[in-house]
């Protein structure tokens, strides 16, 4: 892995830590583009969770169809929104059952405690195969799911 490929990783995964929420894109039963808003939360290793409730539109899209992309972007305000860092992790949303999980989710959204047990809410984790990462104007680029699977193993943990 090349340094600019460490940089561009370090800068999609921090763009994940400190967006708290996403938008969330499945397909439709007909293969139509859907987005959503989530609330989007790392793993603690780089890896996006979402909590999403089984009635929700986006959820049912999942069940038939895991993959999906999300986007996250910077939450600070900038002159041009489209000169803003953001990144879209394409991959796969598969439903999981993991407290340890459950409970960083949560932890990174308080108001989720309310209603992560409901047992209509169930847990995902977002596999990446592809990051399409913005890191402001004219600066745009691919990251494999592996290097970033391989640079995010090197970082420490918040």
């Amino acid at each position: 892995m090349t340094h600019s490929t460490a940089v561009l990783t370090a800068t999609a995964r921090d763009l994940l830590r400190r967006t708290p929420r996403a938008s969330l894109a499945t397909l439709t039963e007909t293969g139509t583009p859907y987005a959503s808003l989530v609330l989007a939360a790392d793993d603690g290793a780089g890896t996006p969770l979402l909590l999403l409730s089984d009635l929700a539109e986006h959820a049912k899209n999942l069940k038939r169809d895991p993959r999906a992309s999300l986007l996250v972007e910077t939450a600070e305000p900038s002159g041009d929104p489209l000169a803003a860092p953001r990144a879209t992790f394409l991959g796969q949303a598969l439903r999981i059952a993991d407290p340890t999980a459950k409970a960083v989710f949560v932890a990174r959204h308080p108001s989720a405690a309310a209603y992560a047990n409901f047992k209509d809410f169930a847990l995902y984790r977002f596999a990446i195969a592809r990051i399409h990462l913005v890191a402001g104007f004219g600066r745009i680029d691919w990251i494999s799911g592996d290097d970033y699977r391989t640079a995010t193993s090197r970082v420490e943990k918040p």
